[in-house]
């Protein structure tokens, strides 16, 4: 048997090693895990700032807050005050006489004919669009095939193009001037958008749930309450928003289809503090924040559900 110690062509190319158990020094250029330094410090550089998305982000939150800020602060201003300092100054005296004079000219009478008309068209879209959607989801006869098609044709028409039909169908049926009148038009027009909308989350729900359902011996309403509705909450909610927002901020039909004061809505009601001689800015201001806190608060409470619906993956 020779003494001669044989070499392997691995030790010739990478040289002789040292494992964790002897005592011998650690290869240079490696650590203790054996993984090359260089490497480390590759991933080390995917982690640096971004300081062009940082300084992108900073521009973009600014012409958000400055609005924002000038809303706020000169809502809280005297007329005088504001004119004097400018929109972006600070105000020197802090006032909440234009939140009461607000309410004074009738801010309150609009305010509850707005929550009247959103609560309805609300009501009116989540009571027809999540049926609607898991028929055009589940059953593909020629039928609803073509209803789900004249949804889509009702996406091409504005409002403003059909505003004559409708007030004259409005002022035959004897709805003219009525809260009514505002309502029925406002949830029509909301109803293509939202069965597109929950429509596409129900088609996230995968064949395999229906199955099971149908094996349990479940009739088409129990899936429908029990398995179609919770899974499709995202798109549900994105709905109410969307559908809240149309009637919260609407201005064409209050506008053309209502005339008395007792029917008027916020919308509206803020020409009330636009006058010949000029507008008093700071009560504006303050009726258009009083006016903002209900559609907030309703976009955080259905925020996260909200996204998902706008992601397409409210129905996992």
């Amino acid at each position: 048997m020779s003494n001669d110690l044989s070499v392997t062509p691995a030790e010739q190319v990478s040289g002789p090693t040292t494992s964790p158990t002897s005592g011998g020094a650690p290869r240079p250029g490696a650590t203790s895990a054996g993984v090359p330094r260089r490497r480390r410090a590759g991933r080390g550089s995917r982690n640096r700032p971004n300081w062009g998305a940082g300084v992108a982000v900073t521009i973009w939150l600014l012409i958000v807050a400055i609005p924002l800020y000038v809303l706020v602060t000169a809502s809280f201003q005297t007329q005088a005050g504001y004119a004097e300092g400018g929109p972006l100054s600070l105000p020197t005296t802090f006032t909440l006489d234009n939140f009461t004079n607000a309410f004074d000219q009738g801010f309150g009478r609009y305010f509850l004919n707005t929550l009247v008309v959103t609560v309805a068209v609300v009501g009116i879209v989540v009571l027809l669009v999540p049926p609607l959607s898991y028929a055009i989801v589940r059953n593909r006869s020629r039928a609803t095939t073509g209803i789900f098609r004249m949804f889509l044709l009702g996406l091409a028409v504005p409002a403003s193009a059909v505003i004559v039909p409708i007030f004259y169908v409005i002022s035959v049926v004897g709805l003219y001037d009525n809260l009514i009148g505002v309502i029925l038009p406002t949830a029509a027009f909301c109803l293509p958008i939202c069965t597109i909308i929950l429509s596409g989350s129900m088609r996230d729900i995968t064949n395999e749930l229906y199955e099971a359902m149908a094996l349990d011996g479940a009739s088409p309403k129990r899936v429908f309450l029990q398995l179609v509705l919770p899974l499709s909450k995202g798109g549900v909610a994105t709905i109410v928003v969307y559908s809240a927002l149309q009637a919260w901020n609407g201005f064409l039909f209050p506008l053309i289809l209502t005339q008395s004061e007792s029917t008027k809505v916020i919308t509206l009601g803020l020409f009330n503090f636009q006058t010949q001689y000029g507008v008093n800015i700071p009560g504006l201001l303050a009726a258009v924040v009083m006016s903002m806190i209900p559609i907030l608060l309703v976009y955080l409470f259905a925020r996260r559900a909200l996204v998902q619906g706008l992601m397409g993956v409210g129905g996992k």
